[in-house]
């Protein structure tokens, strides 16, 4: 049994993948516009308001009025970066997002930094394990959890192409491995398979990606051969890919820096339930709040690392018909 290695190519934060792509967007589109809630530097658009001041909207700490705002902005042909850390970019404007955004088909692009639990030391009133869940249940909105920098980049610089309704693109704020590259295909509500097994599949979204490679290399090591799915798209779900999986491993794992009710997990067990019943184990936070500490020993004791996956696919294996 063989099996296709992925290797890391250093490591960037994907908060800077965003910061890169909309340096990028101004550039090529005078219509592109920012705005941001008091934390400019730490989600990195200060960068964008010094370039282009004139195109940039601090509104201080008041998330609610940046998302009616950036609605409003969307109205007169302008394309809206709204920006901040993703509990307060989720979950404090949710009322402005469903009604100004969401129920009018705003393409507000909502930029969500520092999610997760490993945002870690800031502890659990900022760590967004919530957001995927209040979003995806809104009719016409986009969800995308990128994996690495480029990817993030290229989801960023994708979302301008959405007209239809907002979208939320969910990333993270330490540095982590890039494991995509400029060959790589992303397309917002397709996955990408990245690597290939027979016995289970193991369906990953964000940083949880990376750590789902890892475990397949340890499963590797003891004959047991998992298929990787990246995932990065939660809304609209790559369906296909899922129940592909299914019928070809009969055993899914899902992987995610989320509460374990509402999220992927969730989304992947609709689609089954539906389609195509599997067995299934979910790697993700379990119904609890985080708390400060370092990311990677947050990751360990919430039970979403790669070792907890590595767990996951077998006790799905022994589950599997």
């Amino acid at each position: 049994m063989t099996m296709a290695k992925i290797e890391s190519k250093g490591e960037k934060a994907t908060r800077q993948g965003f910061a890169d792509a909309i340096m990028e967007l101004g550039r090529e589109n005078p219509n592109v516009v920012v705005l941001g809630a008091d934390v400019s530097p730490s989600v990195k658009v200060d960068a964008f308001a010094k370039t282009y001041p004139d195109r940039f909207f601090s509104v201080g700490i008041a998330e609610a009025d940046m998302m009616c705002i950036a609605a409003g902005l969307s109205l007169v042909g302008k394309i809206p970066f709204a920006s901040a850390y993703g509990e307060f970019a989720a979950g404090r404007p949710f009322d402005q997002i469903r009604q100004s955004l969401a129920y009018s088909k705003a393409p507000v692009k909502i930029c969500a930094s520092h999610c997760g639990i490993t945002v870690g030391p800031d502890g659990a009133t900022h760590q967004s394990l919530e957001d995927i869940a209040l979003m995806r249940v809104l009719p016409h909105m986009t969800v995308i959890c990128p994996g690495d920098y480029l990817e993030t980049k290229r989801a960023v610089k994708a979302s301008v192409s959405i007209t239809h309704g907002p979208v939320y693109i969910r990333y993270f704020r330490d540095n982590s491995p890039m494991f995509t590259d400029e060959l790589t295909a992303f397309e917002i509500g397709k996955a990408n398979a990245l690597i290939d097994g027979n016995d289970v599949s193991i369906i990953a979204c964000g940083l949880q990606v990376w750590e789902a490679i890892k475990a397949a290399e340890v499963l590797h090591s003891e004959g047991i051969s998992a298929r990787v799915i990246n995932m990065h798209t939660v809304k609209p779900l790559d369906k296909e890919t899922i129940v592909k999986a299914a019928k070809e491993t009969g055993a899914i794992v899902t992987a995610e820096d989320h509460q374990i009710h509402g999220g992927l997990g969730s989304a992947v067990a609709e689609c089954l339930a539906q389609a195509y019943p599997t067995p299934q184990e979910f790697v993700a936070v379990n119904d609890t709040f985080g708390e400060s500490g370092k990311g990677t020993e947050l990751m360990e004791k919430y039970g979403i690392d790669r070792g907890s996956i590595v767990q996951a696919a077998k006790r799905v294996l022994k589950r599997k018909k």
